[in-house]
């Protein structure tokens, strides 16, 4: 007989003397402890009234699953896809966990970041005020003094809510170092012989691809931009990931990864020989990394000077200040070591406002040039930060423009190709038709073009008269048909190529690789 509850062959039986029904024992005991009534008749029921019987040992039939073998294996494959599914259960579970901790976490962060600014920019208003109430009969003429000139003509000239992001300007003691660092550069360079190390025009030709190195994450792919630092070999990149890496080239690891923008990287520079990387991205910033001792970067300084993408960040000679460049129409000179912005210049006249793409500073560093998005390429004296020239020609938005060693030529690229300029004559005076080119590059010597767009081209500097040659045409191997930016190695021994997936890509003279790498290690040694 079975139990009236399970149905199946009691182990215990039991019997009720009021309804007469088989039970099994512990399931009809916690059945009356729980409800205190038969489960079939609904009528009161207690311990007392179940009686249990003796019979003999009670063997259960086998199932008929597991009277065969492939009724057995049937019966394992059940249960292991209920494991299999309640495993998937669990990780979607988890899954959920992380991105809800996640999400936690980042609004933290974001609140502490917020309250952390509103300090700041209560603590500025208060000095402010402080100041403007011990200056009040002079108010104005304190104002006046503070705000930044453009192009010889005032900036910010209300206490609105601007007047926090007021500037002290540059002030004469730099100038004066600014001007030093020009004299010692231009007397230098009047000296400067190209390196015998050079690699030679018969090297290049022979350039191919040596190395592909995945540097950034692959489901947001693209470098945007780049810069190495040759004293140590050390490749910085960009990347639409919000992220920059530092990439050691000889031994082909990844030494940093700087995280903490939330937008794409647009720019990224090395400092001199400093542990120092400067980055702008989308996100309206400029972040200062150090290194922190262990070779990891943390991110000393976050300046939010800008009201819209920062598009690029360039470092004056001295190394001790750096220009950042954004779409709001206006560019900053900083202090390095306090992070301060110094000057904050915009075009005087507000109604040709144009967001600048592209920065450089001229080798001298009395000179700064930046890229538009209407096309036009403005030379800015760094001193007095007025605008001292236009260059116009190009078709679509500057994408990058670049010195050359000797002073006197610039080169910038934009929708329509590369344009060059003559900085003695302000003119254009030779132009490489290609479409979309993206970077524009001469070597530390000078003595090399490099240009990135749907391939690179590498071009043979000549004089202003001369047949620029093109030396050796690479192909863009990323599949994308998009080189974002392209550098030169030291002594242009190799050709550094970032494209529109995650990969950085090194060309060079097949067997220098392991040169430069067996050069390294015996220095190391």
């Amino acid at each position: 007989m079975n139990c009236a509850i399970s149905g199946e062959v009691p182990a215990e039986p039991v019997v009720s003397t009021k309804s007469g029904l088989l039970f099994e024992r512990r399931l009809i005991e916690r059945h009356i402890s729980d409800y205190g009534k038969c489960p079939v008749t609904g009528e009161p029921l207690t311990i007392d009234d179940i009686v249990p019987i003796k019979t003999g040992e009670i063997i259960k039939p086998k199932t008929l699953q597991t009277a065969s073998i492939p009724g057995m294996l049937g019966t394992f494959q059940n249960e292991w896809d209920g494991l299999m599914l309640s495993n998937y259960a669990l990780e979607q579970q988890l899954h959920t966990a992380r991105q809800e901790l996640s999400h936690a976490l980042y609004q933290h962060d974001s609140a502490c970041r917020v309250i952390a600014r509103l300090k700041k920019e209560r603590d500025e208003a208060r000095q402010l005020l402080a100041e403007v109430e011990r200056h009040i009969p002079a108010a104005p003429e304190a104002v006046t003094a503070n705000a930044t000139l453009s192009n010889g003509k005032r900036g910010d000239e209300d206490l609105g809510s601007d007047a926090k992001k007021l500037c002290p300007g540059i002030s004469a003691e730099i100038i004066t170092e600014l001007t030093d660092c020009n004299a010692a550069l231009s007397q230098k360079r009047k000296k400067r012989q190209i390196p015998q190390t050079l690699a030679s025009i018969d090297a290049l030709e022979k350039f191919t691809q040596l190395s592909s190195h995945p540097l950034h994450k692959t489901n947001k792919p693209g470098i945007c931009s780049m810069d190495i630092l040759h004293s140590k070999d050390v490749i910085a990149t960009g990347g639409v990931d919000a992220t920059a890496v530092l990439f050691d080239r000889p031994s082909g690891k990844i030494l940093s990864t700087l995280t903490g923008h939330s937008k794409k990287v647009t720019s990224v520079k090395f400092v001199g020989d400093a542990d120092l990387v400067l980055t702008a991205s989308a996100d309206k910033t400029v972040r200062i990394w150090r290194d922190s001792g262990d070779g990891n970067y943390a991110c000393g300084q976050t300046l939010n000077d800008h009201s819209a993408e920062v598009q690029a960040v360039t470092v004056h000679p001295t190394n001790k200040y750096f220009v950042s460049a954004s779409l709001d129409s206006t560019w900053c000179f900083y202090d390095l070591s306090s992070g301060s912005c110094l000057s904050k210049v915009s075009e005087s006249d507000n109604s040709q406002k144009v967001g600048y793409t592209a920065a450089a500073f001229h080798p001298d560093g009395l000179i700064l040039g930046t890229g538009t998005s209407q096309s036009v390429v403005k030379i800015w004296d760094v001193k007095s930060q007025a605008n001292v020239a236009k260059f116009d020609g190009h078709t679509g938005e500057v994408t990058a423009i670049s010195f050359s060693e000797n002073g006197y030529f610039l080169a910038t690229a934009a929708e329509d190709g590369v344009r060059l300029w003559d900085l003695r004559k302000l003119r254009n005076f030779k132009s490489f038709l290609s479409a979309d080119a993206n970077s524009v590059e001469f070597d530390p010597s000078g003595s090399y073009l490099g240009i990135a767009a749907s391939d690179i081209r590498v071009y043979q500097t000549a004089s202003v008269k001369a047949e620029w040659n093109l030396i050796k045409t690479l192909p863009d191997l990323s599949g994308t048909g998009k080189a974002t930016c392209v550098k030169f190695g030291s002594d242009a021994q190799y050709v550094a190529v970032g494209s529109m997936d995650h990969n950085l890509r090194i060309f060079g003279l097949p067997g220098n690789e392991k040169a430069n790498a067996d050069d390294d290690s015996a220095q190391d040694q």
